[in-house]
């Protein structure tokens, strides 16, 4: 039997889609991208042209206005039948996961079920895009009654979808359905490390039938045609998920597009002397070391009170033993945690450990390493005057930080550049409210983990996190453009 992605590469070299056809690029440049497991050859994507951008681009554009006239249901249906292709191949899109980002394969097929239930329920959500209002002017103080306005939603044109390498499928999905849905031609462009997946992802949207240009798919390094894509005028909204000096300088590109993006983070959890300890630990655990760190959710350190200092780091430590001790290569069953995505990315987090003991921090947990794997290490006795108190490690490793009342927790809290998501632990309700309240951040899970599931959720960012809302119907809508038509009678 054939699989369907036999023809979006040709040798060991993959092709980029453009205009509903897999093609090798002009440029006869490529890319070789290595695996994070043991940094082996998977494959050489295409360098891309600007030309062939702007090929890609017009055709969209052509391509788009053929699409926005569609019914909606018809363009749910197809993106339904994505839904199921994809979650007919899991197995391939998630052994690619594996290899190309480091997720362990349990991890891998939970997020590619995952996707495919957000593509699913996105094409459900055919009432968000119909949806208009109708306003009168009598309704207006002084006003005379002959006007009415309805207020209704049209697609955008061509939009950019960015993706990350964490969650090349997730996080790509959450972007390309809801454009779709919304009547938008779409771009993929997957960060370099990720791009395979990212293929993977147009195939599976090409053989559901979407019509030829509508979906699309570039390839190349970021630094190379990243600016050209944003700032290309065909380009009609941006939605994109990465770093956050990478967001900065995508919003002096982008001119006055429209923008969603989801930056970097620095979650704290904040745990308090009436928490639930074995809640708080747990959640802790899996927040900060589930799939190396490499989350933007991830929790990226821990303010404690100093009457419960001991009892948590103890039984935190017994957790991670258990939990995220088997670090290894993802595709053997018994890792419990794969590679960091780079070694120069696990220099970093090196280095930031290294300062914090330097600077009088102890390592209680964990703190070897080898290549880019890095054990689940925890790190004791931090203050604000370390750097890993306030930069992003994206790894897996973790913070701890006695702060002598739950003030100045919060205090420590919203001076963060960040403000993405938190934690609070604690047995009453009430005063976990009045704390997220007070708290400079887009979403507070109260004794939970930071996390962005699930997914009709709203999500958002502020500060150097993010501009803009996400979740399924937050995205359609940020997909649509809004127009007032207004009657007057004559």
């Amino acid at each position: 039997m054939a699989n369907i992605f036999d023809d979006i590469k040709e040798g060991d070299e993959y092709k980029f889609f453009s205009g509903g056809k897999w093609i090798k690029s002009k440029s006869e440049r490529t890319i070789d991208i290595m695996s994070p497991i043991d940094g082996t050859l998977i494959g050489k994507i295409q360098a891309v042209l600007p030309e062939e951008i702007d090929e890609m681009l017009s055709n969209a554009e052509i391509a788009q206005k053929k699409w926005a006239n569609y019914s909606t249901e018809d363009r749910a249906a197809l993106i339904k039948k994505a839904a199921e292709i994809m979650l007919e191949n899991k197995e391939e899109i998630a052994d690619m996961k594996v290899l190309e980002v480091g997720k362990t394969k349990k991890a891998a097929i939970s997020s590619v079920i995952r996707s495919a239930g957000i593509v699913s329920y996105t094409a459900d959500q055919i009432a968000v895009v119909n949806d208009s209002e109708i306003f009168y002017s009598k309704n207006f103080p002084g006003a005379d009654d002959k006007k009415t306005s309805t207020f209704m939603h049209e697609p955008i044109g061509v939009v950019l979808a960015i993706s990350p390498f964490n969650y090349p499928v997730n996080l790509l999905v959450t972007k390309l359905a809801p454009a779709l849905l919304a009547g938008n031609a779409v771009i993929m462009k997957g960060p370099t490390q990720g791009t395979i997946c990212t293929a993977m992802v147009a195939q599976v949207f090409h053989k559901a039938g979407f019509p030829e240009g509508v979906v699309n798919f570039v390839s190349g390094k970021g630094s190379e045609i990243g600016d050209y894509l944003v700032s290309h005028k065909k380009i009609g909204m941006i939605s994109f998920t990465g770093s956050s000096d990478v967001g900065k300088n995508l919003v002096t590109k982008a001119g006055l597009k429209p923008l969603i993006l989801e930056l970097g983070g620095k979650d704290a959890a904040l745990v308090l002397s009436d928490a639930d300890m074995d809640i708080a630990v747990a959640q802790v655990a899996d927040g900060a070391f589930s799939y190396a760190g490499q989350r933007c959710t991830a929790i990226k350190r821990v303010f404690i009170l100093p009457d419960i200092h001991d009892e948590f780091t103890k039984k935190l430590i017994e957790v991670v033993k258990e939990k995220y001790d088997k670090v290894g290569d993802p595709r053997k069953e018994e890792t419990q945690m794969g590679p960091i995505i780079s070694e120069k990315q696990t220099d970093y987090v090196q280095e930031l450990v290294f300062d914090a003991v330097e600077s009088g921090a102890k390592i209680i947990h964990g703190g070897m390493r080898k290549a880019n794997y890095m054990d689940a290490t925890i790190i004791d006795g931090v203050n604000k005057d370390m750097r890993i108190a306030w930069e992003e490690q994206f790894g897996p490793v973790l913070p701890i930080i006695i702060c002598e009342s739950v003030e100045e927790m919060i205090e420590l809290h919203n001076q963060s550049q960040y403000g993405l998501g938190g934690s609070i632990f604690t047995s009453d309700l009430a005063k976990a409210k009045e704390i997220a309240e007070r708290l400079q951040t887009g979403v507070i899970q109260i004794n939970a983990k930071s996390e962005r599931y699930p997914d009709n959720f709203p999500f958002l960012g502020i500060k150097e996190s993010g501009l803009g809302i996400q979740g399924i119907r937050w995205s359609i809508q940020a997909m649509m453009r809004d127009k007032s038509i207004v009657d007057n009678k004559l």
